[in-house]
């Protein structure tokens, strides 16, 4: 997955700006943005040449990662409590 937004952000030009340079419709571009829309290989390099990056930029994973506090978190503790078999005679 991959964000134009933030490289949009980064030229502090609005979408349709962007939509203008690259050669496509800018709510087009809102919907790469949001992940409905498969912009072709042909698209996403006339988006990288508005945007003066490469399509190994867009491309390039995002780090999200919370900092380890030290403590392990509940779901990482839990341990499942096996009960004995019922008998099926009464």
């Amino acid at each position: 997955m991959f964000s134009l937004s933030a490289n949009s952000a980064v030229r502090f030009e609005p979408p349709s700006r962007l939509a203008f340079d690259a050669e496509v419709d800018r709510t087009y571009i809102s919907q790469i943005e949001r992940g409905v829309a498969n912009p072709s290989v042909l698209t996403l390099a006339n988006l990288c040449y508005a945007l003066n990056a490469t399509l190994a930029d867009l491309f390039t994973p995002v780090k999200i990662a919370m900092p380890s506090n030290g403590y392990s978190r509940r779901a990482n503790r839990a341990s499942p409590t096996l009960k004995a078999p019922k008998s099926r005679l009464r």
